[in-house]
């Protein structure tokens, strides 16, 4: 009886220090399992941030591209800008001009006559785009391409209350064939280096959300 007690009271320590060890080690694995699962989460990757689009390119030569659209669809990129023949016109004060004059500025140069019906009925969409968008950097030039000169030129302007285009006569009308204008109206876009990045034939809607995208890609 002795010797069982005995042997009972020296197992007891080392009883209960297993049973301690036992229990301290489940609860430092549940206590693991429990925290640790955030820590052995797979981290996610942050998210991306989008770039912002790039702006309109001009396009290079003709064919479908976003510019060449709605209002703009029958606009032809030239494939490569090409420069101008010189042609030469006056202002409403009589000066000789030359399209070299504007150089550093884009310029929308828009052949026309008085008797020519379908300018009559575009020049009032480019007073808009003039007054829109007109400034140091971009202008439209309306050139009347008219034997019969500056007065009869600016009577038609009168007459369709034109505010915001200045009078640009080429009593000649040389300039439509220089320029190879295969009728009237056409429309020449010209880059600040003067020369032409590509044009429209026929009359279009010029103070519309296809031309003013067309003429911000060429302003950059």
């Amino acid at each position: 009886m002795h010797d069982t007690e005995k042997t009972s009271r020296e197992a007891g320590p080392f009883t209960y220090a297993v049973a301690a060890a036992l229990t301290f080690a489940v609860g430092f694995a549940a206590v693991y399992v429990t925290l640790g699962r955030p820590d052995n989460k797979v981290p996610q990757a942050p998210a991306q941030i989008q770039p912002a689009p790039a702006p309109q390119e001009l396009p290079k030569g003709p064919g479908a591209n976003p510019l060449s659209a709605g209002e703009m669809a029958g606009f032809v990129f030239k494939k490569n800008p090409e420069d101008l023949p010189d042609f030469g016109f006056v202002d409403g004060d009589g000066k000789s001009r030359t399209i070299k004059d504007w150089a550093g500025k884009v310029v929308l140069l828009n052949l026309w006559a008085t008797w020519c019906a379908p300018c009559r009925k575009e020049m009032p969409s480019l007073d808009r785009l003039q007054k829109a968008l007109g400034s140091d950097r971009f202008e439209v030039m309306a050139l009347a391409v008219d034997r019969t000169g500056a007065d009869s030129a600016k009577k038609f302007l009168d007459s369709i209350k034109i505010e915001n285009l200045k009078l640009y006569v080429d009593a000649s009308a040389r300039s439509g064939s220089t320029l190879k204008a295969p009728g009237l109206p056409t429309t020449i876009l010209v880059g600040k280096d003067g020369r032409e990045i590509g044009r429209l034939v026929g009359p279009a809607e010029w103070d519309g959300p296809d031309a003013k995208s067309l003429i911000e890609a060429a302003r950059r």
